[in-house]
């Protein structure tokens, strides 16, 4: 059965369900040291140089599934040992260079980082080369490429990956939104997000039997995009059987932020979205002048948590989604009072088989208490069709919604700028870290097409056709 898409993702679930079995037991203090042995035994094949090295990487992912390194507040960590197999990024003359009589290479290079050998083929000097790349576009015979890492290549904020003294990769945090791009991208597993499965199992254990308080998971939408070999009532009773209270659905926060964010649009006249926590990072980090422009309104996730709280004091909630940067923004002081813990698909898939529960053999239960607005959140070009609804329904005919669907942080970049130069031809910036939404982040289990194709077709099953509607089922 494939459940997920690489083996990478498969060795860090591994290490993540073996912590939580453990964790379960109360022994993982006892059994720590022998996690990496029972993954890799002896005689197996691996794909380092020799089964030790593949343990000693594994010890470092069984660190991140506890927690990672506190001292770092990043949520994604980069494993030395495991980033080795790499080639250093930059500019490289290929075979297709012919020695030509021009050298306009040469010539052109500022830094004298090029030169000739006996046959007049050139050569780039890496101590000089500033990666400029004026060499690649006037060679002829496009022989002078740039080659990119994987995790550099897949991350999109300028200058937030490169390399150490030890060419391993580096992660400026300054710079980093979390957004998880590099981590799923790298070939060898080397960049993996901190979990936080400790503390749901210690929140979950806390409130058996209902004795203590209780738990509600709150689940993203893209949740019907993902776990394949079931049906989503199916994923939705193990979540009960691991001890929660109820399930939510994210997507009523989503209605409740749509709402909100239609009123705020209309009052301020142009908005940026509030929804995407590494969006908001973003601004915050490349375009701090525009920071204002960002909606008030808490995310979905921390908008329902907060909901939750306030109608049941004492609650715990634990979010469950595809999203690497809601590990980040629970963190946040604004965020912090109403959201506890935040786990991804893939936590979800260890923490289910930790407990040795088979959710293809249990009944169907229910998930419906949301709007098809507030489930489109999940993918690209939701959150701008929800706005335009909340506008239309708020009935203000002197107000025309005008959303700018941003898909990736590329795209955001473009908008951002156009923004800051009073040229948007828009008035609401939809801003997705991730290409193709939520459906597309670093903690799912598969990606694809079909992501966006399942995640519509659950969204037209809501009972409730208008954010309105949705809202108004609140008590």
């Amino acid at each position: 059965m494939r459940i997920f898409d690489t083996k990478t993702q498969y060795l860090q679930y591994r290490a993540m369900m073996e912590v939580s079995k453990a964790a379960w037991k109360g022994t993982l203090q006892e059994e720590v040291l022998d996690i990496p042995r029972r993954i890799v035994p002896g005689n197996v094949p691996t794909m380092r140089c020799c089964v030790y090295k593949e343990r000693a990487v594994l010890a470092e992912r069984v660190k991140l599934a506890m927690g990672g390194d506190k001292s770092n507040p990043n949520v994604i960590e980069v494993i030395k040992i495991a980033c080795d197999e790499c080639p250093i990024s930059g500019y490289e003359v290929t075979d297709s260079c012919r020695g030509c009589l021009a050298h306009r290479c040469m010539e052109v290079c500022k830094k004298d980082a090029i030169t000739l050998d006996s046959k007049q083929r050139a050569h780039i000097d890496k101590t000089k080369c500033i990666d400029c790349g004026l060499c690649a576009k006037v060679c002829p015979y496009s022989a002078i490429r740039n080659h990119t890492r994987p995790c550099e290549n897949a991350c999109s904020v300028i200058k937030a990956i490169g390399m150490d003294e030890d060419m391993a990769a580096d992660i400026d945090n300054d710079k980093c939104i979390a957004c998880g791009a590099c981590m799923y991208q790298c070939p060898f597993g080397a960049i993996m997000s901190k979990s936080f499965l400790l503390d749901a199992i210690d929140i979950i254990k806390g409130s058996e039997n209902n004795s203590k308080y209780r738990v509600y998971a709150i689940v993203a939408p893209a949740i019907a995009s993902q776990f394949k070999y079931a049906k989503l009532g199916q994923v939705i009773s193990g979540i009960k059987a691991l001890g929660f209270h109820t399930v939510v659905e994210a997507a009523l926060g989503a209605d409740m932020v749509a709402a909100s964010e239609a009123k705020e649009l209309i009052e301020k006249g142009i908005l940026t979205s509030s929804c995407c926590p590494a969006f908001v990072d973003y601004v915050h980090k490349s375009f701090p002048k525009l920071v204002d422009y960002i909606s008030h309104n808490l995310s979905p996730m921390a908008t329902i948590a907060k909901y939750i709280k306030e109608n049941d004091p004492g609650a715990k909630t634990i979010f469950i989604g595809p999203c690497n940067a809601k590990k980040a923004e629970f963190q946040k002081p604004e965020v912090a009072p109403y959201v506890d813990c935040v786990v991804t698909f893939v936590e979800l898939q260890a923490l289910l088989d930790s407990k040795d529960l088979d959710i293809t053999t249990m009944e169907e239960d229910v998930l419906d208490n949301a709007s098809y607005f507030g489930r489109i959140f999940a993918r690209s070009g939701g959150l701008s069709d929800a706005i335009v609804q909340g506008v239309k329904e708020i009935g203000d005919p002197d107000f025309v919604a005008k959303p700018v669907t941003c898909d990736g942080i590329a795209e955001c970049r473009k908008a951002l700028l156009m923004l800051a130069r009073n040229k948007l031809n828009g008035n609401f910036i939809e801003g997705m870290a991730c290409e193709g939404g939520c459906v597309n982040g670093a903690g799912i289990l598969t990606r694809g097409d079909k992501n966006r194709i399942d995640l519509d077709k659950h969204s037209k099953t809501s009972q409730e056709k208008t954010i309105t509607e949705s809202v108004s089922q609140l008590p």
